[in-house]
């Protein structure tokens, strides 16, 4: 059976920049435009042009810079918010508009104070004003993942009637789990009459710590666009991670999906968009955060130096990391010290390692991680020691 492939979405420069403190420059928007544009990303969605100028230059800037992928510009169910990302995406050599609005219980009666039969009369509309500027219309159901199953089928096959192209199931606030968003997405594949012409896009926060999860439950059940960000980065808790869910269907052939990222970019694009952005990856963040391959437990360091799988299931270099980190620590065994003193010139005999074992935990009892400065400073005053 051939693979099929899931379509990477990334809005980092729209979703992503919403953190708090991480607001862009025109110029780095466009770098990191182009940047995702090598990585391989499909669309990109470049930001909310009717939210402010400065948005809309930068939507207008990224369509003349980038052309591969399509050039997507977020908008509301509203003509003027369409009319306007139209505007900002005419010099796009792949223009797509994104609208819609919010379809759960919550959002229709507390956010918008409106009913079921007038938000699908505003769906239908928008997709149609949309559609008379662009070819490629995606439309989001702002909150499915607690909206309600039927009606989110009723107003997913009206607008693709109205010529959708692509429909957005966002999980808006984290809050499903992977079984039950999976369920949602097998429900609009079985119960909307033409959903074959137009393509599934999941759109997860990680408000619970399962966007990423939720996004691949999503892809399993039929979606085959996955909305995400480099670094997870989003409102609140984030959204779906790019590089995690780009890895996971790398790792998992079984699955029979694939993206055209070029994997061995992503850690060059992380550190980018966390360098422009000002926000930090956590060390332990899932594949490219500092620790992701690094391994300071005596029990593990032994296992990775005799051979590599046995603790890592990817290749660092699939990711763009050169190599393991062994971190030497009061918990690193002979072997890893063994390993790291080769790694600097001294291949120590068993005598010799025995010996400044000994020292070397004195060292690494007082310090939080032992670097290569230490080692030369302890195997000088072994060998001093000893002549």
């Amino acid at each position: 059976m051939a693979s099929d492939k899931v379509f990477i979405f990334d809005t980092s420069l729209r979703d992503g920049e919403q953190v708090p403190g991480c607001k862009l420059k025109r110029e780095e928007k466009v770098e990191i435009a182009r940047q995702l544009e090598i990585l391989g990303v499909d669309i990109i969605e470049a930001g909310f042009p009717i939210s402010s100028p400065g948005d809309f230059q930068s939507v207008m800037e990224i369509a003349k810079a980038v052309k591969s992928p399509t050039v997507c510009g977020l908008s509301r169910a509203i003509e003027k918010d369409i009319k306007t990302a139209a505007e900002a995406l005419q010099y796009a050599k792949r223009p797509r508009i994104h609208t819609g609005i919010g379809t759960s219980e919550s959002h229709i009666k507390y956010k918008l104070q409106s009913t079921q039969e007038k938000i699908y009369e505003r769906a239908v509309a928008a997709v149609k004003y949309a559609k008379s500027f662009v070819e490629d219309v995606e439309f989001y159901a702002e909150d499915a993942g607690r909206t309600d199953n039927v009606y989110l089928a009723k107003v997913i096959e009206a607008v693709i009637a109205a010529g959708a192209t692509v429909v957005n199931i966002p999980d808006t606030t984290g809050y499903c789990l992977p079984e039950e968003y999976g369920a949602k997405i097998q429900f609009l594949m079985e119960n909307v009459s033409n959903i074959h012409k137009a393509t599934i896009s999941t759109h997860c926060h990680n408000d619970l710590g399962l966007a990423t999860a939720n996004s691949i439950a999503g892809v399993q059940a039929g979606a085959r666009q996955i909305e995400c960000t480099i670094n997870g980065i989003g409102e609140r808790a984030g959204n779906t991670s790019l590089e995690e869910v780009v890895m996971i269907m790398n790792q998992h052939p079984y699955l029979d999906l694939y993206t055209d990222i070029n994997t061995k970019l992503l850690t060059e694009t992380s550190h980018l968009v966390s360098e422009r952005m000002g926000m930090p990856v956590q060390a332990n963040k899932a594949i490219v955060g500092a620790n992701a391959f690094a391994h300071s437990s005596g029990i593990h360091q032994d296992g990775v130096i005799k051979r590599r799988d046995t603790y890592e299931i990817i290749d660092p270099l699939e990711v763009g990391v050169d190599h393991s980190k062994i971190v030497l620590t009061a918990r690193s065994g002979r072997a890893a010290l063994a390993y790291r003193y080769k790694n600097i010139g001294f291949d120590l005999t068993k005598d010799e390692l025995d010996r400044i074992y000994i020292e070397f935990l004195k060292v690494a009892d007082a310090k939080k991680e032992v670097n290569d400065e230490d080692l030369n400073e302890i195997i000088k005053h072994e060998r001093k020691q000893v002549a």
